[in-house]
């Protein structure tokens, strides 16, 4: 029960002192830790903090006195210390109080076996080594090692904040390099409240990656969740109530109060999906426009994604650019006149960077845009120079006009992908009698309409079941994923092959909860599992089966794009099978001429054509009609089919021409550029491999009761039947399947990647060193030389900062371990042996018939090793601050000579690096030391001594 006035310590963040509760409303609870000079709000049910009581004998300061606790007394829910004829209402307490209970518990003979002295002083070195690293955040997602997804990750990342246009084509992956932006803002406390806007029919997919790929869990917002927090609150706005939010504009233009609602909270971050649908014109916006600008306009960060090819749509891109930076792109006509510029200067970085001689015209243009700078130009003499080449391109790359607010990269400049290779199962129209014939019309008239209206299925005659069970007998060391429209169709399908095949069979639709599909696809993946996993249109959303290489097209949607989505489960970067794409239809239905417009007018079954959502806007319409009719009677709509497939085919390729002709090389050249992104790959791949840190999260583990099992294929079964606390995540549901290997969470999306930020991990290690397990231990060290005792002070370096600065990439919580012997000199470097450690289990030692030699000999010992700890503190401080000096100043001269030479370098975000170095210097040197552990160790005949 919170009151204002009480103190509470933050068991999450215990380097920020003591802490007073300022107000209690409703669930929430606010908490102010001046010394520090953050308040945080909480959730009062859920809140990690622990009641700041101090108890007879220990001693208290407040207003400048200082004295032992005798006695405690509560008056209106609030403490008050006596002792020594002085008083100290909690209130009146320093925001510093020797917090730590170690010195006490061992000194009254309170201690815990060697092994959690061991266990937690590891986790404290564990813990600030993860926290430095440049995966801190991404260790623990489900995400393959692709280059330039962690390029764009990595460099968008560090903006401040970041404002950027993800652009990739299609299967490229710019959900995954989006979520990875917004895990590494999340876990560097650059972001703590999100917004999530999409299309409806986005939702499930977004909530699923995030949840299963960057175990973020999001809440989903529609008007039945915001009308119950409205009746069970105090009439708060409803999107106050969760950090991380998603919403589906339908749901917002639907609810104006809603709108207006999400605009007046404050947000950190804003993802914006299909980003190519927000409607602009110089004379008008879309609804949809209007809302995403009100809110980019008071939100730090935006990131936008759109797969709309540029050369399509640049005053679409435009009007997305205008999203990010107003002030930047503002006229229309100035950023096409900039976009043609920079589109003829392509064929110069496509020389230069080949190595290829530059001609008189290329040297000239070169001289027009290097005109202010004499180095560059004394480089164009001798571009065939490798050394000179790159400078010069490089120098193209900083003046590229959108080159750090846009990422675009290509799949044919990715490579890596597989072949595809159409197979038709094309069934005989003859077979068919007139119901048949209707009942396939009406199948396909359904399956274009969304959403799609429910139909009476009944495959048990329909002949494509011949062709789909002859299928499965052909390959039967094959598995096939088939995926179909809806979810009463993986029923059908399912009722119709029960009696048909004895191959095994998964399902995968939105009427299963996440665990149940998660189940299914781990049977799909299973060598010795379902061989056909028959899934809805959600199948194609966000899951990665690329163990299988047969996709089954029972039917095929409208939506180039969405036919895409469904190859790209299989088609992936990494994919070692070539595709086969088995396409079931009847002849001279519908769906057959459907399929036909597919493979003879775009090419979408043996390639991923960038302009399908162009072509269907051009033909979409006379191409339903005309697939009706020709289902209907196909003899006379033949030649009128050819014409609209040429037709097609013909603007499919002007279109690509278009598209290889305009694009901005310079552009795609700026995503893949930069060399200190590639540090990202680098990092993962040092930290991936490392069972000693595997061991340790299974010993963690243990300490709560969680037994690992082993059920090989570097899977763990972890089992919670002795789970000591109902604090540890993740157990509701009782045991769970784990790995450490990311290859097997790659393939077993259900399985998680158990890393120190998997928040399963990260929980057990904030319990563990949050509460008093083994910070007091005593041991007896046979290999001490006689009559000796050694004390050994864990303590804490840590720097109470805004969590906004990150300053725990350059000074994360460090553990400094210093052993002080009876003499109170410092023993550098002693760790004891590894037999008295092995040993201490079954050694039995009563330490409270120690206590009054403890009494007498800790203090001094523990003054002396707090006054060492401080001297090497001031050098660590000192490494902190050279290392951000250093880093952010290399930062800000980058920026600073990029502004001189590209006007889309914003000053704000100079500004805004400047005020970081500022606050960051600040607040290193302060610093402070906080006592963590102790351990004392004695030879045996020091023992016998006492």
């Amino acid at each position: 029960m919170f009151v204002p006035g009480q103190r509470w310590i933050s068991t999450a963040e215990p380097e920020l002192g003591l802490g007073t509760v300022l107000r209690v409303e409703g669930r929430g609870v606010q908490v102010l830790f001046a010394k520090a000079g953050v308040l945080r709000p909480y959730a009062a049910d859920s809140a990690p903090l622990v009641r700041a009581e101090f108890r007879p004998g220990q001693r208290v300061a407040g207003k400048g006195v200082a004295f032992l606790v005798e006695r405690v007394e509560i008056k209106d829910e609030l403490l008050i210390y006596r002792g020594e004829g002085r008083e100290l209402h909690e209130g009146q307490l320093d925001d510093e109080q020797s917090v730590s209970q170690a010195d006490d518990r061992l000194v009254g003979g309170r201690t815990d076996p060697v092994a959690q002295f061991e266990l937690r002083l590891e986790g404290l070195r564990r813990r600030a080594q993860a926290r430095r690293s440049p995966t801190w955040g991404l260790e623990a997602a489900r995400i393959g090692l692709v280059p330039h997804q962690l390029r764009v990750a990595s460099i968008a990342a560090s903006r401040r904040p970041p404002r950027v246009l993800l652009a990739d084509e299609v299967g490229l992956g710019k959900t995954i390099e989006a979520g990875m932006i917004l895990a590494r803002q999340l876990a560097t406390g650059r972001a703590s409240r999100v917004l999530v806007l999409l299309p409806d029919t986005l939702v499930y997919q977004w909530f699923v990656e995030l949840l299963r790929r960057f175990n973020l869990s999001f809440a989903i917002y529609d008007e039945e969740r915001c009308e119950a927090l409205e009746q069970s609150g105090d009439g708060s706005n409803p999107f106050d109530d969760e950090q991380l939010v998603i919403a589906d504009f339908r749901f917002l233009e639907e609810n104006p109060k809603r709108a207006r609602q999400l605009q007046e909270t404050h947000w950190d971050l804003l993802i914006v999906d299909e980003a190519h649908h927000l409607a602009w014109t110089p004379e008008a916006a879309s609804p949809r426009y209007t809302l995403v600008e009100q809110l980019a306009a008071r939100t730090p960060g935006v990131i936008l994604l759109t797969a709309t090819p540029e050369q399509l749509g640049r005053s679409g891109h435009f009007a997305r650019l205008r999203l990010l930076d107003p002030q930047r792109y503002h006229d229309l006509d100035v950023y096409l006149s900039e976009a043609e510029r920079f589109q003829a200067l392509s064929p110069i970085a496509d020389r230069l960077q080949s190595g290829e001689t530059l001609d008189d015209a290329h040297r000239t243009t070169l001289r027009e845009v290097f005109a202010s700078d004499a180095g560059l130009l004394a480089l164009l003499e001798d571009t065939t120079r490798p050394a000179a080449a790159r400078e010069l391109l490089d120098a193209l790359i900083d003046r590229h006009g959108t080159g750090r607010a846009m990422f675009r990269n290509r799949r044919a400049g990715i490579g890596g992908f597989p072949r595809r290779l159409p197979e038709w199962q094309l069934i005989d129209a003859g077979a068919l009698d007139e119901n048949a014939r209707q009942v396939l019309l009406a199948e396909f008239h359904a399956d274009i309409q969304q959403p799609a209206p429910v139909l009476e299925l009944d495959y048990a005659t329909d002949p494509r079941l011949d062709a789909l069970v002859a299928l499965l007998d052909a390959h039967p060391q094959d598995k096939f994923l088939l995926i179909c429209r809806s979810q009463a169709k993986v029923l059908a399908l399912e009722e119709a092959l029960r009696t048909r095949t004895g191959a095994g069979i998964a399902r995968f639709h939105e009427g299963l909860g996440i665990v149940q599909r998660d189940r299914n696809a781990a049977y799909f993946a299973q060598p010795d599992g379902a061989r056909l996993l028959l899934c809805s249109e959600i199948g194609s959303e966000g899951r990665n089966f690329q163990f299988a290489h047969r996709l089954i097209l029972w039917d095929l949607p409208l939506d180039p794009d969405l036919l895409e989505q469904r190859i790209g489960r299989l088609d992936r970067i990494g994919q070692t099978h070539g595709i086969a794409i088995h396409i079931l239809a009847v002849q001279d239905s519908a769906q057959h001429v459907l399929a036909r417009w597919y493979d003879e007018g775009i090419d979408a079954f043996r390639s991923s054509p960038a302009d399908g959502r162009e072509l269907l806007r051009r033909y979409g319409e006379p191409l339903v009609r005309l697939a009706e009719e020709h289902a209907r009677n196909a003899d006379s709509r033949d030649q009128e089919l050819d014409a609209l497939i040429a037709d097609t085919r013909a603007s499919h390729e002007e279109l690509a021409a278009l598209i290889r002709a305009g694009r901005d090389h310079l552009l795609e050249l700026a995503a893949s550029r930069d060399p200190q992104a590639d540090e990202l790959g680098q990092a993962f791949r040092r930290e991936d491999v490392d069972p000693s840190r595997d061991s340790y999260v299974q010993r963690l583990l243990e300490a709560f009761g969680i037994h690992a099992e082993e059920l090989g294929g570097q899977v763990l079964l972890l089992d919670p039947q002795y789970l000591s606390t109902d604090a540890l995540p993740g157990f509701a549901e009782g045991p769970i399947s784990a790995t450490f290997a990311r290859e097997v969470a790659l393939a077993r999306e259900e399985l998680p990647l158990l890393r120190f930020d998997h928040p399963l991990v990260q929980g057990a290690l904030d319990l563990a060193l949050s509460g008093e397990q083994g910070n007091a231990a005593f041991m007896v060290d046979d290999a001490l030389p006689p009559r000796s005792a050694l004390l050994q002070a864990v303590l804490l370096l840590e720097c109470v900062a805004d969590r906004t600065l990150d300053a725990e990439r350059f000074l994360p919580a460090l553990p400094l371990v210093v052993t002080i012997d009876t003499r109170l000199a410092e023993r550098a470097g002693f760790e004891p042996s590894e037999a008295a450690v092995r040993k201490a289990a079954d050694r039995n030692i009563e330490v409270p018939r120690y206590r009054k030699f403890l009494a007498k000999l800790v203090p001094p010992m523990l003054e002396r090793a707090e006054a060492i700890a401080g001297e090497r503190a001031r050098e660590h401080v000192a490494e902190a601050v050279a290392q951000a000096t250093a880093t952010l100043d290399a930062e800000l001269s980058r920026l600073r000579a990029l502004r001189a030479v590209n006007p889309s370098i914003n000053p704000a975000e100079i500004a805004l690096l400047e005020a970081e170095r500022t606050a960051l210097l600040a607040a290193l040197p302060q610093s402070r030391l906080r006592l963590d552990a102790v351990r004392f160790i004695a030879s045996p005949d020091f023992l016998a001594l006492r």
